[in-house]
């Protein structure tokens, strides 16, 4: 099964932002990241993602099973849940180069509580990648730059108190960051 969430921030959610948000917009800003393209170890970032977002194309089971699979609750219309029980955060300890390709090595903590008494946090490797610059324009409206950045990395969901036999043991996870300065 694939999926994405479709709710997520680059932010390091603090204890007393763990809250939730009457809003149908980004709840906190995207304002906890850096990248140095030649120089990874001023490189971080700090994210999270709203488990009960889960969106696999199917509703029976993104808004059912899942959310029981997962220890979260259900999607309240207008809000916005940074609470324990519904967020997955990841922060950075180290990125350097990877000397086998051009891209990059990163240590983050995974931290969730999935269907623990409390939040665990895990430390997991991932690559990321650098996805350079480019102008876009728009027929005569003034043009702009953008970059990404794509991180992947894997991790047990069984670390995390999941049980459900729906859901594969190693979760695989693609982030896909796009920024532009618009």
């Amino acid at each position: 099964m694939t999926g994405r969430f479709n709710q997520f921030g680059i932010h390091e959610v603090t204890d007393a932002e763990m809250a939730n948000y009457v809003t149908t917009g980004q709840p906190v800003k995207d304002n906890s990241w850096a990248f140095y393209e030649n120089d990874p170890t001023k490189t971080f970032f700090n994210g999270y993602v709203q488990i009960n977002t889960s969106n696999t194309g199917e509703p029976g089971r993104d808004a059912g099973c899942n959310l029981a699979a997962m220890g979260t609750t259900a999607i309240v219309t207008g809000t916005q849940n940074l609470t324990v029980t519904n967020l997955a955060k990841i922060k950075t300890t180290e990125v350097t180069f990877d000397p086998l390709s051009s891209e990059y090595i990163v240590k983050p903590n995974l931290t969730w509580k999935g269907n623990l008494a409390t939040p665990l946090t895990k430390a997991i490797v991932g690559k990321l990648k650098y996805v350079p610059k480019a102008k876009v324009q728009f027929g005569t409206a003034a043009g702009y730059e953008v970059f990404g950045l794509q991180l992947k990395f894997q991790f047990n969901c069984r670390d995390f108190g999941v049980t459900s036999t729906n859901i594969s043991d190693k979760i695989d996870i693609e982030c896909n960051i796009n920024f532009n300065n618009k």
